[in-house]
């Protein structure tokens, strides 16, 4: 009996609402540690990324994309022409050229590679639906398709607005 009255309180305790807070995604401050593999193809394809997404997406050198991607790279965001040439030129539009940083600005949570693929998930800050002057955080994760040493393919979360 005692038992039941301790299950029932607990369950009563997270039932009256919300009594927990969500716990905040983190960003990795060290890098390299997250480029690192025993897997010496491994480690190259995520470094391969790495550089890319520094390089050319933060970086705006849309002259390097061929360095890092295939000619007939495939693209699944909706809002991204697919192909090398149609990437470089949708992002020439707006990103321009900035010195590259030794690091990703962006708030990195972990790089994960296994076979062909990387993926890249980042700490995302969200405005609450029931509240705007409150924020949240999430992860948004972007996965890239590597071949003969290039990216061939990329998926993330995006939707049309």
């Amino acid at each position: 009996m005692r038992r039941l009255l301790l299950i029932i309180s607990v369950c009563s305790a997270f039932a009256a609402g919300p009594a927990h807070a969500q716990i905040r995604v983190q960003a990795s401050l060290d890098h390299e540690k997250l480029v690192a593999s025993v897997d010496p193809r491994l480690g190259a394809n995520k470094r391969l990324v790495y550089d890319f997404w520094r390089e050319v997406f933060e970086g705006g050198h849309m002259e390097l994309a061929d360095k890092y991607m295939t000619e007939s790279y495939i693209q699944h965001n909706p809002t991204v022409p697919t192909g090398r040439a149609a990437f470089v030129d949708f992002f020439s539009k707006f990103a321009q050229p900035k010195p590259i940083e030794p690091k990703v600005k962006a708030p990195l949570v972990s790089i994960v590679a296994e076979g062909d693929y990387v993926v890249l998930s980042f700490v995302r800050e969200v405005v609450e639906p029931s509240d705007p002057a409150k924020k949240y955080t999430t992860t948004w994760f972007d996965m890239f398709r590597i071949e003969n040493g290039k990216i061939a393919e990329h998926w993330d979360g995006a939707q049309k607005k």
